[in-house]
């Protein structure tokens, strides 16, 4: 009975989040409907959005509270971005980072999540720009938010004292929609 309510609430939550990425009159994306605690403000519009695929990448560590307690910890993700034909226009790494193919990046920090509508994939986020580098399309990015997550959730298990730090890459994916302050605010 649980997972058939579940289920149901992903399938809401997909399908009022599919309705909300339609573009509008003028081809711009719209901002997607998430929860309010994801929600970008109201002064901030979407510049584009790019599909990323790649991994999640974890260590084995000691638990910081219990030293007899082990567990996958968060490293970095490891993917391309693409846009809606395909192309790869860029990447992101470690910081997390987003770059370009025209040489600008934007560097965030997470300012909220939200459990995914699909329980085996990682958080869907709202990210703040903390710096900038390079004159191109990401050079004024104000907000990033991380939705429509695939996979890349750690495993619960394989991670104990003789396992210390290895390293596993979890395959994932999500579409990131980059925001810029609206010209008219």
């Amino acid at each position: 009975m649980k997972s058939c309510i579940l289920t149901s609430l992903a399938c809401g939550w997909l399908a009022i989040f599919m309705a909300a990425c339609s573009t509008d009159s003028a081809g711009r994306l719209s901002t997607p409907m998430v929860a309010d605690s994801i929600q970008v403000s109201t002064n901030e519009v979407v510049l584009f959005s790019a599909k990323a695929t790649g991994v999640q990448i974890y260590d084995c560590r000691a638990d910081p509270n219990d030293s007899t307690h082990y567990e996958w910890a968060f490293k970095a993700p490891e993917a391309e971005l693409f846009d809606a034909k395909g192309k790869i226009i860029g990447r992101h790494y470690g910081g997390p980072t987003w770059a370009a193919g025209d040489g600008s990046k934007v560097v965030g920090e997470v300012k909220a999540r939200e459990l995914s509508p699909d329980t085996d994939a990682i958080p869907w986020l709202l990210l703040k720009a903390k710096t900038h580098e390079g004159n191109g399309i990401l050079s004024q990015v104000t907000s990033i938010q991380r939705l429509e997550t695939v996979g890349g959730k750690a495993p619960v298990k394989g991670c104990d004292q003789s396992s210390l730090g290895k390293e596993i890459r979890v395959r994932y994916s999500a579409v990131y929609y980059f925001y810029v302050l609206s010209p008219v605010h």
